[in-house]
């Protein structure tokens, strides 16, 4: 989750919901995430709302935080039904961080357990947790699975230890192959998270991180450009020349080798920065988000989308546990999206995705825009004959370029 919450409405005391986030609900799947907002340390790149034990203070504790987070799925449960919205079972829950899996599995399971009990959950539903390599066991991993937690994907970043050390990660690369082991043991399917474009990292660097990743063998990997936030340490030592910048360049050479290594290993891209060994083995929760599902964001600056309502819950661990003990919303703040806005955000997100995107959902000159596309090489023209926009590899290296051409001004 962001650390900087948006601009927004305020957001009722009771958390309920406009009439219209029902208009609809029974043909949305539903979703939960779960923020667990604390690290060992804090990675000199993140600028996510995340917390070390030293940045704490009463209220907030680790050892509390699965009962708070419990109190929030009672009052989801409550605000969906209160807000006339149907009886939905779970069809994904992501537990994300932050580090997840420093709490204790059982903690974890706690959440899980009360999020089951409130809504129930689709066979063959996905439920997935971040890790750190450094952050699990092979015990604490089969309580993960016991509890009905089906997929694990860890924060590998890189199998290079100086780029590890400047991204301040605290695993060594020797610990991955071991965890994949034991995840692999447990029953839980595995995906590795990489980071490419790091300060330092050369192509042979990336190459060696990619190799190493695919040769465990995971059912999905995500590869994500380093971006570096204002705020942030890494963003402090650019600034003051410690390390170099990013370049575009370097950027989209690290794209193209990912690419082919991991299509030449047998896993297909199904969204820019995702490929997935079968279609099946694709992180469905996400994709709930990029095709505009419903989902409720549980934690300290969790955010929500139920039918065109999005709300985001106060930041601070501390705040987040005192309103829910007062039987308050933790919501900060919300905005009701119109059509027009939704529309844009279906743009954005479904362009990035291999099934693509409806060329009707563009506007005309949206439509107009897209023969010079496939002229460019950046859309499959087959797929626009069939009434899609789908992205070539050269057009998701400039998938932001397509999107603002296909966009109204």
């Amino acid at each position: 989750m962001p650390s900087v919450l948006p601009l927004g409405d305020p957001a009722p005391s009771d958390g309920l919901l406009p009439a219209q986030a029902a208009d609809g609900a029974a043909g949305r799947a539903f979703g939960l995430y779960v923020h667990i907002p604390f690290c060992a340390v804090r990675c000199g790149y993140c600028d996510f709302n995340t917390y070390t034990a030293t940045e704490l203070g009463g209220g907030a504790s680790q050892d509390a935080y699965a009962q708070t987070a419990v109190s929030e799925v009672a009052l989801a449960a409550n605000v969906l039904a209160g807000s006339g919205l149907p009886e939905r079972k779970l069809s994904t829950v992501f537990f994300g961080g932050g580090t997840p899996t420093l709490l204790p599995a059982d903690d974890l399971a706690l959440i899980l357990r009360a999020a089951i009990d409130h809504w129930g959950i689709e066979d063959g539903a996905e439920v997935t947790t971040e890790a750190n390599p450094d952050s699990v066991t092979p015990e604490s991993l089969a309580v993960l699975k016991e509890a009905g937690f089906t997929r694990v994907s860890f924060g590998m970043q890189s199998a290079v230890p100086h780029v590890l050390k400047v991204l301040d990660r605290t695993h060594t690369p020797s610990r991955v192959p071991h965890v994949v082991q034991w995840a692999r043991e447990a029953g839980l399917a595995v995906s590795l998270d990489l980071i490419y474009g790091t300060p330092g990292e050369t192509l042979a660097d990336w190459r060696h991180s990619l190799e190493t990743a695919l040769s465990y063998q995971p059912d999905h990997i995500s590869a994500y450009a380093l971006i570096v936030e204002e705020g942030t340490k890494l963003a402090a030592q650019m600034r003051r020349g410690e390390v170099p910048g990013i370049d575009d360049d370097d950027h989209a050479d690290k794209y193209e080798l990912a690419d082919q290594l991991i299509t030449e290993a047998g896993l297909g891209w199904y969204e820019v920065s995702n490929w997935a060994r079968t279609p099946d083995q694709a992180c469905r929760h996400n994709l709930a988000y990029w095709r505009g599902d419903d989902w409720w964001g549980i934690g300290p600056g969790a955010h929500s989308h139920v039918g065109g309502v999005r709300w985001w819950n106060v930041k601070h661990p501390s705040a987040y546990a005192n309103r829910l003990s007062q039987g308050l919303s933790p919501a900060a703040g919300r905005e009701t999206l119109d059509a027009e806005t939704r529309n844009l955000e279906k743009v954005m997100l479904e362009a990035r995705l291999q099934s693509g995107l409806e060329v009707s959902t563009l506007s005309a000159a949206g439509r107009h825009e897209v023969a010079g596309l496939i002229a460019g090489g950046l859309v499959e023209p087959a797929a626009a004959f069939r009434g899609r926009l789908v992205l070539t590899l050269k057009g998701r290296l400039l998938a932001d370029a397509v999107v603002r051409r296909i966009l109204p001004d």
